[in-house]
């Protein structure tokens, strides 16, 4: 599950060279049926989470897929405020919107209002089976350096299924091909049929590009058809192979048994179906090798996780499990995201809310993503070790780790304060805090003479203010800063005491 770790999205890609190979869709159309993307994206400003980035102006590819619709990449058009669409050999610049996206898989749907637009245009067909190494591609893109359309060709050179974003993984397909910022979104064919959607490139490489594959789309198309995407599920147990010699004599493993030994299970609870030291041999009638991996069409072998959207039925997943020296059937549950108090935005934008000098918001991985090493360290400091929480399950429903992001406002009522930046909100007047909005329902409520902010680190002070003087600094303080809202949308009914 390494593989991504080095990728460069590429906000638009793909490669040029001559056209070899058949091409039964025939290459005039397939040009016909690639457009050009344009986004202005406003992402969000995690310090000053009450506004957003400066406007960034990026461009990646599309095409046309069946259902009058244009595929892309997620990330070509996140936090986009403003998406134009331009056919290629044309001037026009089409609006769109995203009717459906998948930050996870990194495939977003886009819609255009005028149905005229798909006249010409044909949906590019899908290619079926499983993706042949070495078949020969076609990838067709915007990619920086030119204005034309841009064709390069190259082989497939691996197949794997590895980790794409936000604890989704799946296939992925490595061509020997360079893609590069422009190309994002843009299709790959062969035949003159789909084979994936160019989404990325290895930064420390030359002419290494990566694909989502057709399964991959269908997959997330399947999903959308009800208007939402749900996503992929996932085991969230801790695994790890049976390969060393040592470890299989204390399993009682057979030789040619394989199979994935149960580190840590996802949940303690009793009625768990995995217990720790079991082993996975099978998953529905699938065997495991020594390395838990599984045999894929005629000669290739993936992780067995692979098979775990397959076979899932009912939020259920058939598996196979040595305890004891027994053989156990199990019907594991299964999610499609494991419960954190650092939950992905999914393309929100932060909640915060503002009172008095103190600016509050929940911590996301984005947030975190977001830190630079030396911050993360200072972070560290002020209570929370940030890697080992960002996976923690809530110890409770609706847990969520709440900071302050910035420097309190400059007001007189802050006087010879120390700046709680990055600190974790332990406590409000003696409550612990749950969430962000159960801080503002505590502000809310508050009766006493003082309010009383504690902290989770003993290196951030305890910040005392009388209540009516922070209250009455809330207005003055949003005016000063042309702030026009004290709390996100979200946070509304909550600050209202609205039912």
């Amino acid at each position: 599950m390494r593989l991504l770790s080095g990728f460069c999205l590429l906000a638009a890609v793909v490669m040029t060279s001559a056209l070899g190979g058949s091409d039964a869709f025939g290459q005039d159309t397939i040009r016909n049926s690639v457009v050009h993307v344009f986004a202005t994206q406003r992402a969000p400003n995690f310090s000053q989470p009450w506004s957003k980035l400066p406007p960034r102006e990026g461009a990646g590819t599309g095409f046309v897929i069946e259902g009058n619709r244009i595929m892309t990449n997620a990330h070509v058009v996140q936090y986009a405020s403003q998406i134009y669409v331009q056919p290629n050999q044309s001037a026009d610049k089409i609006p769109a919107k995203v009717i459906a996206v998948s930050e996870g898989i990194d495939l977003a749907v886009l819609s255009v209002e005028d149905e005229e637009f798909f006249k010409d245009r044909p949906p590019i067909p899908f290619s079926e089976g499983f993706p042949k190494v070495r078949s020969a591609v076609n990838v067709y893109g915007f990619p920086i350096g030119g204005e034309q359309m841009s064709v390069t060709e190259g082989i497939i050179s691996r197949v794997e299924y590895s980790s794409y974003k936000n604890q989704t993984a799946g296939l992925i397909i490595q061509i020997d091909a360079a893609l590069n910022p422009g190309n994002s979104g843009g299709p790959a064919v062969s035949d003159g049929k789909l084979v994936g959607v160019a989404f990325s490139g290895l930064r420390s490489a030359d002419n290494i590009g990566y694909l989502i594959p057709v399964e991959e789309i269908e997959i997330f198309l399947a999903d959308i058809t009800d208007g939402k995407y749900d996503g992929k599920p996932h085991l969230f147990d801790q695994l790890q192979t049976v390969e060393n010699d040592a470890l299989r004599k204390r399993l009682g493993l057979d030789k040619g048994v394989g199979g994935a030994l149960v580190h840590t299970p996802a949940s303690k609870d009793e009625d768990y179906p995995l217990k720790e030291w079991d082993v996975i041999t099978h998953i529905g009638p699938y065997a495991l090798d020594a390395g838990a991996k599984v045999n894929v069409g005629d000669d290739q072998q993936l992780p067995f996780n692979y098979y775990v959207p397959k076979l899932t039925q009912d939020k259920k997943l058939p598996l196979t499990v040595l305890r004891d020296g027994k053989e156990v059937k199990v019907e594991l549950p299964v999610s499609v995201e494991r419960p954190s108090v650092m939950p992905s935005l999914k393309g929100r934008y932060p909640s915060y809310f503002i009172y008095g000098p103190l600016v509050f918001t929940s911590v996301s991985r984005e947030l975190v993503g977001g830190l630079s090493r030396v911050q993360q360290i200072f972070f560290n400091d002020r209570g929370i070790e940030i890697l080992k929480h960002i996976n923690r399950p809530p110890n409770f429903e609706g847990e969520e780790l709440v900071i302050v992001p910035t420097s309190m406002f400059s007001h007189r009522i802050i006087k010879s304060y120390s700046q709680p930046v990055l600190s974790v909100v332990e406590a409000v007047n003696g409550t612990p805090v749950k969430n962000l909005a159960h801080l503002a329902e505590l502000l809310r409520d508050a009766d006493g003479e003082f309010i009383e902010f504690k902290f989770a680190s003993d290196n951030s002070e305890t910040l005392v203010f009388r209540r009516d003087e922070i209250a009455a600094s809330t207005e003055e303080i949003l005016s000063d800063n042309g702030i026009r809202n004290q709390y996100s949308d979200d946070l509304s009914h909550v600050f209202k005491g609205d039912k």
